[in-house]
């Protein structure tokens, strides 16, 4: 069974909807006590990182989260769901993450661009495999996702399972042994999205 986390920062509908597509049942969860009884679960999340971990904490949804993460069961975060993976991030003020993956959110450094590029990144990009993954079974090297952010992961490669260029090379897609996070949107990126949900769901 797998549990979509409800935690008030999320677009709960479309991944709902991408499940149903793929004729599987997903539960919207919001107690904290429910986590454990799941055999995987997804991050999603729409907002700003500190906002977000707030809402986590209150309902005591983060400790859970990580209790979930070591008992090596598949946790899949998106978009902001993927940034809370992480140690810290710089959005707002420096904020604490989840912790699960060594390393930090930062917004997207526009002196670095080579053209005059807008932020947030927004639309359909490509995303480049860097390893293998149970989450990539079946797929290209390269196949395009849709994206919507502000800010990007910063980590050791060794957590980089996909890359993507936008002005310059980001960690777009990580995992760190069960823990995997997707900064685009499966869920809204039709044949590819659906084909990592349909892996994730069969791992």
């Amino acid at each position: 069974m797998i549990g979509l986390i409800d935690y008030n920062m999320g677009n709960l509908r479309s991944v709902v909807n991408a499940f149903e597509k793929l004729g599987v049942p997903i539960q919207v969860v919001k107690n904290a006590d429910e986590l454990e009884k799941f055999d995987k679960i997804i991050l999603p999340g729409v907002g700003a990182f500190k906002d977000a971990m707030e809402c986590l904490e209150k309902e005591g949804m983060h400790e859970a989260i990580k209790a979930f993460a070591t008992s090596g069961k598949p946790l899949l975060g998106i978009c902001l769901g993927m940034q809370l993976l992480f140690e810290s991030s710089v959005e707002f003020g420096n904020s604490k993450g989840l912790g699960l993956i060594e390393g930090e959110i930062i917004k997207f450094d526009t002196s670095r661009f080579k053209t005059r590029l807008k932020v947030p990144h927004m639309g359909w990009n490509e995303l480049f495999v860097q390893k293998e993954s149970p989450l990539f079974k079946g797929m290209s090297e390269a196949f395009y996702l849709y994206f919507v952010h502000s800010f990007h992961a910063v980590c050791d490669d060794k957590y980089v399972i996909g890359k993507t260029m936008y002005g310059y090379e980001f960690a777009s897609a990580v995992q760190k042994e069960n823990v995997f996070g997707f900064q685009p949107h499966p869920e809204k990126s039709h044949t590819n999205g659906l084909a990592i949900l349909k892996n994730f769901m069969e791992m």
